[in-house]
């Protein structure tokens, strides 16, 4: 099966261009870089550094550094049908930069795939620093709680539709059960109907003289028994209305209640809260620049020290090396470009210590203060939140009392209806009486009885048409009950991933870190050295109001004495060359991991020279099958030391 890396390499040229001017150390220069590896081969101070600065400036990233006596730099890669450049900028003593780089974030590429000597991941394993938080920097944890507590939302309300649905299923047995009794009741009142039409034909007296007398009387019987049902379709309503106005005071009481355990006291926190933000915010950004900074002072001091000849002015003496020359054979002192005073080397590598110090620094307080607004955002969302959950328990509470006072307007009204029918069949009753007699008493009583048996019937019909049509509209909810399962299975499975991602970042950074560690070690032999692992522990902690779970990467390495006895060590006493390689094995997993490859398909190695020359050539014949365009600087003799066909820059 084809990897991604694979597949991304066929869609990538195999050769790109790259043109720089007043970067680093160089004036200006062109040159070409094949796929797989270029080797960038020479002495210290042949601007192989400030090559690879170059590359970085092109692909987007801010950790270059202009040229000290120039006040403009360029840098042009063309990569395939596509140009992209960078131009770098002295304004004021800071540098500025514009253009169309390949990247718009290069937080990712600096991390894990521009493995200069001052790659943050490679100093992060030598000074024993939080290799978790490095690995999940990337991450945007903001966006998946975000996205978390949405998914969160949506499972609620899915769970509440599927418990409505399984309350609505409970209530069908007794529903069918009642449509049962009121059919059965309708065919015992049909055939009592029959009986007594049956009977008031056998007892109708067809007297002539009567007729008109018996007519009226049909039609005050049937006057009555319409107003009887109305007054019982009335009576039926104001029930229903009385029953209605329950519910809703029952629901009045609970939004009430969650009505008053909401505070609106919030105003004055939210513009304090708001301030807070937006002064952290500021803050951040002030480190990011002020870490910036640091960085490309840092970056131009080691390039001070590793070209010294390269930034001083243009002389007017004739051998253009001379001075060069003259600067490579006083390897204790450097001239300083700006004032031509000799600085001692040592003075220069304190300074440029002093600033890393400082950068780690402010590195440190910008996580704390980022910590600190991501707490002080999720507050104001939570007040944000608590106060448009206020405004629509308030608004329900007012549609609620509006809604009591419309039906207890209604049943006023129904009950005055009703008095009215009550009297009005008060009235005919009093009527039909006066037409009764002795001779038509039968027939009045079954014309009575027919009328009220029509009567009952009636209202039983309707009872059984409302339960039907109840069933019907419960049968209809139910059948969409397959769909939000599968919904809530589909949000329940996101949320899942959700909540293990950065869990499965971890474990995958861990997994990398640790199988690249142990082919490398088996690999580069190095002696008494067992076994190098992170071991990844959690444990809750707080964080704001909140107890968490927060990860932590320990670093572990276990040595053998010479009888073979195996113990614990600690970073601190590794030697330089392993310390190097550990540092590039986890910026490799970094780079792994988050699929950097994908982002940017170049990775750049530098600063090797602690580790000797065949441990070099099997780390650079490892890191190539990572990375479609790996760009290695090295000494010379290094550089021999790598096998197969590389291509090879000496002159930049």
């Amino acid at each position: 099966m084809e990897s991604s890396l694979d597949a991304e390499n066929r869609n990538r040229p195999s050769e790109v261009s790259l043109s720089v001017e007043n970067i680093g150390g160089i004036d200006e220069t062109e040159v070409s870089l094949s796929d797989g590896v270029t080797v960038l081969s020479g002495r210290n101070a042949t601007n192989r550094t400030s090559l690879l600065q170059g590359i970085m400036a092109a692909l987007g990233s801010d950790h270059v550094s202009l040229k000290a006596d120039a006040e403009e730099g360029r840098s042009v890669l063309e990569f395939g049908d596509e140009t992209y450049h960078r131009t770098l900028t002295r304004r004021n003593a800071t540098v500025k930069t514009d253009g169309d780089p390949y990247l718009d974030d290069p937080e990712i590429a600096d991390l894990f795939a521009f493995l200069l000597e001052t790659n943050e991941a490679r100093q992060a394993v030598a000074r024993g620093d939080d290799l978790q938080e490095l690995i999940m920097r990337p991450v945007d944890t903001d966006a998946i709680q975000a996205e978390i507590k949405q998914y969160e939302r949506q499972k609620r309300d899915l769970d509440e539709q599927l418990s409505e649905l399984d309350d609505l299923e409970q209530r069908l047995p007794s529903l069918e059960q009642k449509r049962t009794q009121l059919t059965n009741e309708i065919e015992t009142l049909q055939e009592e109907l029959e009986e007594a039409q049956a009977e008031l034909e056998e007892t109708n007296v067809d007297v002539e003289e009567r007729r008109e007398e018996q007519s009226e009387l049909e039609t005050k019987l049937g006057d009555l028994r319409g107003t009887r049902a109305d007054l019982e379709r009335v009576r039926d309503k104001v029930e229903t209305e009385r029953e209605s106005i329950e519910a809703l005071e029952t629901e009045r009481e609970e939004v009430q209640e969650r009505l008053d355990s909401l505070s609106t006291d919030d105003d004055a926190d939210i513009d304090r809260i708001e301030a807070e933000i937006e002064m952290l915010q500021e803050e951040k950004d002030e480190l990011t620049e002020e870490i910036s900074q640091l960085q490309s002072t840092i970056q131009f001091n080691e390039q001070l020290l590793e070209e010294s000849g390269s930034v001083l002015p243009t002389t007017d003496q004739g051998d253009d090396g001379a001075v060069t020359d003259q600067l490579l054979a006083d390897s204790e002192t450097v001239t300083c470009w700006t004032c031509g005073s000799s600085v001692a080397h040592e003075q220069i590598e304190t300074t440029i210590e002093q600033l890393r110090t400082t950068r780690q620094e402010r590195l440190e307080a910008r996580t704390e203060v980022s910590s600190e607004l991501s707490e002080r955002r999720e507050l104001l969302s939570e007040i944000n939140e608590n106060r448009s959950e206020y405004e629509r328990t308030t608004r329900r509470l007012d549609s609620i009392d509006d809604e009591i006072e419309r039906r207890t307007t209604r049943i006023e009204e129904l009950t005055t209806e009703r008095e009215e029918l009550t009297d009005q069949i008060e009235s005919l009753e009093a009527e039909i009486e006066e037409l009764e007699t002795e001779e038509y008493g039968d027939v009045l009583d079954k014309h009575k009885e027919v009328n009220q048996l029509e009567f009952e019937l009636e209202r039983t019909e309707n009872e059984r048409d409302e339960v039907e049509d109840e069933i019907e509209s419960i049968e209809t909810r139910l059948e969409t009950r397959t769909e939000l399962e599968t919904r809530r299975e589909d949000v329940t499975d996101e949320l899942t991933s959700l909540r293990t991602q950065i869990d499965q970042i971890e474990a995958d950074a861990v997994e990398a870190f640790n199988e690249h560690m142990a082919n490398l070690l088996e690999r580069l032999e190095y002696d008494n050295l067992d076994r190098i692992w992170i071991d990844r522990t959690t444990r809750e902690v707080r964080d704001g109001r909140r107890t968490v779970t927060k990860s932590s990467f320990d670093l572990k390495i276990v040595r053998s004495t010479d009888d073979g006895a195996a113990y614990e060590d600690s970073i601190d006493h590794l030697s330089e060359s392993e310390r190097e390689v550990i540092g590039l094995v986890f910026a490799l997993a970094g780079y792994l991991v988050h699929d950097v490859y994908e982002t940017v398909p170049f990775m750049l190695l530098d600063s090797l020279e602690a580790i000797d020359a065949e441990r070099i050539a099997a780390l650079v014949e490892y890191f190539e099958s990572s990375a479609p365009y790996l760009v290695v600087a090295l000494l010379d003799e290094d550089a021999q030391a790598l096998e197969g066909n590389h291509d090879v820059i000496t002159t930049i």
